[in-house]
């Protein structure tokens, strides 16, 4: 009995032994390495903005740079998609900048600011490539109203921000500085100046969006200048194209849909609007416009709107609603088959107020309509 035992645990002491011995080796977890990120974020000097030398000799610059660029790198998406947009955008700005006798530099600020995007928009207000706020915007030419929102158009917007922008250069004698107030205003920046007796961006404690600002400036500049440095490596057909576009006056004594528009320069309306981010909804208001409409299109273009014009008013009635007690928008639409986005338009009505008794309203309306519609 003690010989059987003793042979049974010995029989189960050597069993796993046998089965390591005899089992697969296991798989090891491969190593993570993130040399490359680390070294891609290795600033390397000499390192300057608009001429200006970045101290990268003083251990919090680095920090600061070295901090942002991880930041950026951290999102390859967007900065692909920085790359694909250059050749649409920066190189319009790029041409503006050599008009005016500007350093290149300027451009990365529509990069941090709006990653390029027509419509980027920001919970503080700001729209456009060059994030405007509606009352900077309209200080610097740009026409900010129902009809148009020109903060969005990439040539207007530009030269508001060009001029803005020497503007704050001037008032605070550094590119780095004029960034900051772009960035934070200028209001802001001359008290954080006099309160800490300090004229140098980096040496000045800002808010903590202002601190990373110029940084981030930085780290698209780096990035854009060269991207396969940083692993970006594009061929040249990745690069988005530019449309091919000409340039129209227009004058209209009424209003003009943006359907008339792409009809009478034999496109689409997706493509006008495409062209003419600036234009609010459907309708260009009566007056002077200038247009970006696709190249070559521009050749009998007038006499083709003309013509779609004259066969839209055989078409149309323009009759006067008065606003009676209960009415609504949608109401008023309905019954005289319209759109309510083209009744606010027509009227240019604030989206935001209602319609009240007594107001005279401005509606096109087909013929047969308007021969039943009570004035």
């Amino acid at each position: 009995m003690p010989s059987r035992y003793n042979r049974l645990l010995t029989a189960l002491l050597v069993m796993p032994v046998v089965a390591a011995l005899f089992a697969p080796p296991a798989t090891a977890a491969p190593a993570l390495d993130f040399s490359a990120l680390i070294d891609a974020a290795r600033i390397r000097g000499p390192l300057d903005y608009c001429g200006e030398p970045v101290p990268l000799e003083d251990p919090d610059v680095r920090e600061r740079m070295e901090r942002e660029m991880l930041s950026v790198l951290a999102d390859p998406h967007q900065v692909i998609l920085w790359i694909k947009r250059s050749r649409q955008t920066l190189a319009p700005i790029e041409a503006a900048l050599r008009v005016h006798g500007l350093p290149q530099d300027l451009k990365y600020v529509a990069v941090a600011e709006s990653s390029l995007r027509p419509h980027a928009g920001s919970p503080k207000g700001a729209m456009g490539y060059w994030q405007f706020i509606e009352p900077t915007g309209r200080k610097y030419g740009l026409q900010v109203d129902t009809e148009k929102d020109e903060r969005r158009s990439l040539f207007a917007s530009t030269e508001a921000a060009i001029v803005y922008l020497k503007e704050l250069r001037q008032i605070f004698g550094s590119w780095t500085l004029a960034v900051a107030a772009y960035n934070m205003g200028e209001n802001g920046l001359r008290s954080d100046i006099r309160q800490q007796n300090v004229r140098d961006y980096y040496r000045l404690y800002l808010p903590l969006e202002t601190q990373r600002y110029v940084f981030r400036i930085l780290s698209a500049k780096m990035i854009l200048e060269h991207p396969e440095r940083y692993g970006f490596r594009l061929e040249p057909e990745d690069i988005y194209p530019p449309t091919p576009f000409e340039r129209i006056a227009l004058e209209t004594s009424r209003e003009t849909s943006v359907l008339a528009i792409a009809q009478a320069a034999n496109t689409h309306v997706k493509m006008i609007k495409d062209l003419n981010p600036e234009i609010r909804g459907y309708r260009l208001a009566p007056g002077q416009h200038h247009l970006l409409i696709p190249r070559s299109a521009s050749i009998g273009f007038h006499d083709r709107l003309s013509q779609l014009m004259a066969e839209a008013d055989a078409q149309e009635r323009e009759i006067i609603y008065l606003v009676r007690e209960g009415d609504t928008l949608s109401a008023i639409a309905a019954q005289h088959g319209v759109n309510v986005s083209d009744v606010r338009s027509w009227n240019r009505l604030d989206p935001k107020k209602q319609i009240q008794p007594g107001m005279r309203l401005v509606l096109r309306v087909r013929a047969e309509t308007a021969d039943r519609a009570s004035p």
